[in-house]
C-alpha cells in the first residue's frame, strides 16, 4: 500500500511539472505575439522640393506625395527617427509592426516654402528630421533661415540635426592636410555644427548625416568624441539592429524614385532578417 501511494505522489508531481511548463510556454509564446516583428526599418533621405523637377535631387510634390501614399497603403507608418535609434539601442514596444523614417539633408529653403506647407496640412503631419550645414545658414541664397528653422522646429514635427559646418568631402580634406591638423579640421566640424545648432535652435543636435555619406572607422571615432550619439549613411539597405550605431545605412531618394521603387524599398525592409 506504501509503495503504491509513493507511486502516486511521483505521478501526480510530474504531472504538476508538466502543466507548469506547458504553461509557461504558453505564456512566452503570447508574450512573443505581442511584441511587434520589425526586424529592419528604412530610412529615407530627400533634398529639395518643387512642383517640377530641374534635376534629380529635387523631388516633385506629386512624386513626394505619391509616396506617402505607398508609404501608407503597403500597411507603414513613419515615424521618429529618434524611436528609430530607441529600437535600435533594443528598445521593445517602441516601433509598429511595419515602421519608415524620413530624413532631408542640407537645409535647402524648399523644405519651408514647399514642404512645410504641405506637411501643416495634412490631418496627421509626420515627423521629419532635418540635417543641415550651418556655414550655409541665413548665407546662401538657396538655404534655410535660422529663423525659418526655429519656426519648422516649434512646428513639433521638424528635428534639426548635424551635417557638419560646411558639408566637407572628408576624402579630399584628407589629402590635403597632414595627420594632426586634418584631425583638428574633422573636431571644427563636428564640433561647431553641434554648438552652432544648438545655440540658435536649442536643439542638441546629437544625430550626424555623414557629407557624400563618407565615413571610415577614424571619423567615426571622433564622431562620437565630439558628442554624436549617431551617424548616418547614403547606404542603401534598411537599418537593422546589427548595423553600426556611427554608420546606419539610409536609402536616397531622388525624383526617379517613383511607387515602384518606394514598394520594392518596404518590401526589402519585411524580408530582412534581424
Amino acid at each position: 500500500m506504501q509503495r503504491s501511494s509513493t507511486g502516486l505522489r511521483l505521478i501526480l508531481a510530474s504531472v504538476a511539472i508538466a502543466l507548469g511548463l506547458i504553461i509557461m510556454l504558453l505564456a512566452t509564446a503570447s508574450q512573443a505575439d505581442e511584441q511587434p516583428c520589425h526586424p529592419a526599418v528604412p530610412v529615407l533621405v530627400y533634398h529639395r522640393f518643387a512642383t517640377t523637377a530641374d534635376d534629380t535631387m529635387t523631388v516633385r510634390v506629386d512624386s513626394f506625395e505619391a509616396h506617402l501614399r505607398t508609404i501608407e497603403q503597403a500597411g507603414f507608418r513613419i515615424v521618429p527617427l529618434a524611436d528609430v535609434l530607441a529600437w535600435h539601442r533594443g528598445g521593445q514596444n517602441v516601433l509598429p509592426e511595419r515602421s519608415v523614417s524620413i530624413s532631408i539633408d542640407d537645409g535647402h529653403r524648399s523644405v519651408y516654402e514647399v514642404l512645410r506647407p504641405l506637411l501643416r496640412a495634412r490631418q496627421s503631419p509626420i515627423p521629419i528630421t532635418l540635417f543641415i550645414y550651418p556655414s550655409a545658414i541665413s548665407n546662401a541664397s538657396y538655404a534655410l533661415t535660422w529663423d525659418q528653422l526655429r519656426i519648422m522646429r516649434q512646428d513639433g514635427f521638424f528635428t534639426i540635426e548635424s551635417h557638419t559646418y560646411w558639408h566637407p568631402n572628408f576624402h579630399t580634406e584628407r589629402a590635403q592636410h597632414d595627420a594632426p591638423d586634418y584631425r583638428a579640421f574633422v573636431r571644427d566640424q563636428l564640433e561647431r555644427a553641434r554648438a552652432r545648432i544648438q545655440s540658435e535652435t536649442g536643439s542638441p543636435a546629437t544625430l550626424l548625416a555623414w557629407p557624400f555619406g563618407i565615413h571610415d572607422a577614424e571619423l567615426e571615432v571622433w564622431a562620437v568624441q565630439a558628442g554624436h550619439a549617431a551617424a548616418f549613411t547614403i547606404d542603401a539597405r534598411p537599418v537593422t539592429r546589427a548595423e553600426y550605431v556611427m554608420a546606419l545605412p539610409r536609402y536616397l531618394i531622388t525624383d526617379r524614385c517613383g511607387e515602384e521603387c518606394i514598394r520594392e524599398i518596404l518590401r526589402r525592409a519585411e524580408r530582412q532578417d534581424d
